[in-house]
């Protein structure tokens, strides 16, 4: 087990929400969308209606694990010309209005063509948190877990209802922050119900030595959070608020924030 290190934001984030009587509320936003000033205007929007981690995504060509909603924002970005070096721009932007922890969600291509040391080193230099890696596994992460550990900056991994014990294990031992559970096997995407599934992956993370569990992908609805929250530590929220800055710019992902809010507090 590797428990969060002393200047983890991500563990810092959860745990105040914790000790708040809550589930920690964690958006996510794709870079770019549809322009670099919208997605700091909507990052601030979303920590302001209460959001407590928010996770900006890197647009990708070949996006394998996002629904139609992302997929077509984050064409749209790219399409608009957003260029990778910019994630670091809307990163600084939002961690100068907030106190969120701001981390960035990308396929590993990106991060490897720029270079890892100078990835990290260009995130931490922004206030960023850490990096979400969904497509990266522990075994193929030294160079990634070494300039973590020199830039100070958290690694989450993700697991799956398919995750061997022993993936599991390894998994667990390598993230810091927060281990990212995922509720469903399949692309993202808001869902009328959340997975049976995601307890079991949570339990299966807790058992493994996880200290903080948050759930990803079909999350909503206040009501999902409520659910999630109630056996997690933080509740991830990705198309519903990209819908929402679709159809209302940075306002509604702010309104839709604080709606989402309302689902996070824990019943003793």
């Amino acid at each position: 087990m590797n428990p969060a290190a002393p200047q983890s934001k991500s563990a810092r984030a959860i745990d105040q929400a914790l000790a708040d009587g809550r589930a920690a509320l964690i958006g996510y936003l794709p870079a770019g969308y549809p322009d670099v000033q919208s997605t700091i205007a909507a990052g601030v929007e979303l920590a302001r209606g209460g959001a407590d981690l928010i996770e900006i995504g890197i647009p990708y060509s070949d996006p394998v694990m996002d629904g139609s909603v992302i997929q077509a924002a984050t064409t749209e970005a790219l399409a608009g010309g957003f260029r990778v070096s910019e994630v670091f721009d809307v990163v600084a932007g939002i961690t100068a209005e907030t106190d969120a922890a701001v981390l960035v969600m990308t396929y590993w291509n990106p991060v490897m063509r720029m270079g890892v040391d100078e990835f990290a080193r260009r995130l931490a230099e922004a206030g960023g948190a850490g990096l979400i890696t969904p497509d990266l596994i522990p075994d193929e992460a030294e160079e990634w877990i070494a300039a973590s550990d020199r830039y100070g900056l958290d690694r989450v991994f993700l697991v799956a209802p398919s995750s061997t014990p022993e993936r599991m294990k390894s998994t667990v031992a390598a993230s810091r922050g927060f281990v990212y559970a995922v509720s469903i096997m399949g692309v993202t995407g808001a869902r009328t119900a959340v997975s049976d599934a995601a307890r079991g992956v949570v339990q299966s993370a807790r058992d493994a030595g996880a200290e903080r569990v948050c759930v990803g992908l079909g999350v909503s609805n206040a009501g999902h959070v409520a659910e999630i929250g109630s056996y997690a530590d933080g509740v991830i929220v990705g198309t519903a608020l990209v819908a929402a800055l679709r159809d209302g710019g940075p306002d509604a992902v702010g309104a839709l924030a604080r709606d989402l809010s309302t689902g996070t507090r824990k019943s003793n």
